[in-house]
């Protein structure tokens, strides 16, 4: 998993809770790389769920609704680092819609060796789209926290359902989208 994704944790962290707590967390968790990330660096993503396990111990939120929001937080990084991929959509739909093949066509162009979910897009109708969320990792949330994230910054009222694929999975589920009309 990129660094990035270990880096800006520990900034929401740090921003939404405090220093004092993310050292405690880096602390707790012992991890093997000793929490010296570079935002371009590779590391285990289990090193982020030992960070995220440790905060909802201290904090008493569930591990799902802190990774949640930290997708949110994510994508609010996203947007500023990469606003092209922003500017070049006018709604969440699309947005998605791109992720698969053309956000990550350019990942993998500077990041050969990332690992990445794949997005399937499907639209039932101009209202609704199923997106289709598979990872070899159980990020399912911070899928959740990013879509959200996206619908926040195009201002549109949408619902999203999760649907998962296999009972309990947190690694293939189907994001169904609605548009609440007005």
């Amino acid at each position: 998993m990129k660094g990035i994704v270990f880096t800006e944790f520990l900034e929401m962290v740090e921003d939404q809770f405090s220093l004092e707590l993310a050292d405690q967390i880096i602390e707790d968790s012992k991890l093997k790389s000793g929490a010296a990330y570079t935002s371009v660096g590779t590391y285990d993503y289990e090193e982020l769920l030992k960070l995220v396990t440790a905060l909802s111990a201290h904090t008493d939120i569930p591990i799902n609704d802190l990774v949640r929001s930290f997708g949110t937080h994510l994508l609010g990084k996203f947007f500023q680092l990469y606003p092209q991929y922003f500017n070049s959509t006018k709604n969440s739909f699309e947005f998605l819609d791109s992720i698969e093949n053309k956000i990550h066509v350019n990942v993998k162009k500077l990041y050969p060796d990332a690992e990445l979910p794949t997005f399937d897009a499907k639209f039932p109708n101009s209202n609704e789209m199923e997106l289709t969320y598979q990872s070899n990792r159980p990020f399912a949330s911070l899928a959740h926290g990013l879509i959200e994230g996206v619908i926040h910054h195009y201002q549109e009222d949408i619902t999203v359902e999760i649907i998962p694929l296999e009972k309990g999975s947190n690694t293939n589920v189907i994001f169904k989208l609605r548009k609440i009309k007005i």
